[in-house]
């Protein structure tokens, strides 16, 4: 996202919420706002297919088990 496409998606989402961002605040909002944009990004550049869903319960494998 943009510096204007965060601050803009910030306002509104407060907006929406009913927030009140406070000037001293605002700077520290869309910078981690922009954090989580760009951890979303990465996220969402990992191409997925169906058998990628999550699994029902989870079972850790030691190093060893993995490499048999």
């Amino acid at each position: 996202m943009t510096p204007v496409q965060v601050e803009t998606y910030v306002d509104a989402a407060a907006a929406a919420l009913g927030l009140r961002i406070w000037p001293a605040h605002r700077a520290g909002v869309l910078g981690y706002f922009t954090l989580a944009a760009h951890f979303a990004a990465t996220i969402d550049a990992v191409p997925l297919a169906p058998h990628d869903e999550c699994a029902v319960t989870f079972v850790p494998v030691s190093p060893s088990e993995k490499e048999a």
